[in-house]
């Protein structure tokens, strides 16, 4: 079964089922299904380790899980209209990734998650589409052939996926977000299984 890896971070939750709905949309395409993983936390104070398996939901990534996948989809909150430091610094990381050409070629889409409507949803995808691109992937987006873009009242943007927690921080992405996101991973899966063939 050829696999994409759906990679995020998830403070309050609303990223971690956004990656979820990703994964649903992925595994809709027959012969692909989702290896959810998730980057640890990083500290001020850096000798605070991470513990080696996180508490709940996904597993920490590693190298081979990378290596291993046929797309990616990466995903975190949006701070300050950027991506969350614990992302960055595990893209930071990826110099020997980057060296041995592990995701030339693969397709690769990015989602994120914002507290108000215009919190930065958009210029946190477009940056965390900067370090693919560095790294030789094929970034996804999701077409206006997809209605529920125009029509959302919420998050999703064709620059990928996205949900608006509102005032309440509430982490349950709406029907249109939800939609979206499957949306957006069936997109990555139907090109991983052309790639694949």
């Amino acid at each position: 079964m050829t696999e994409v890896l759906v990679l995020y971070y998830s403070r309050g939750g609303s990223v971690a089922r956004l990656a979820r709905q990703i994964a649903r949309g992925i595994g809709e395409v027959d012969g692909v299904q989702a290896r959810l993983r998730t980057v640890p936390p990083v500290a001020a104070v850096t000798q605070t380790a991470a513990p080696p398996v996180p508490e709940d939901g996904a597993p920490y990534v590693e190298s081979r899980d990378l290596v291993e996948c046929a797309g990616l989809v990466l995903g975190s909150p949006t701070r300050f209209g950027n991506m969350a430091a614990p992302v960055k610094h595990w893209l930071d990381g990826l110099g020997a990734e980057w060296a041995s050409g592990t995701l030339v070629g693969k397709p690769a889409a990015v989602f994120t998650s914002t507290a108000t409507q215009h919190g930065g949803q958009e210029s946190t995808l477009l940056t965390m589409m900067v370090p693919l691109l560095h790294h030789g992937c094929v970034i996804l987006g999701i077409p206006y052939t997809e209605p529920t873009l125009s029509s959302t009242r919420g998050g999703g943007t064709p620059y990928g996926a996205s949900h608006v927690a509102g005032a309440q921080d509430d982490p349950q992405p709406s029907e249109d977000e939800a939609k979206l996101a499957r949306a957006l991973g069936r997109r990555v899966a139907e090109l991983v299984a052309k790639v694949s063939r």
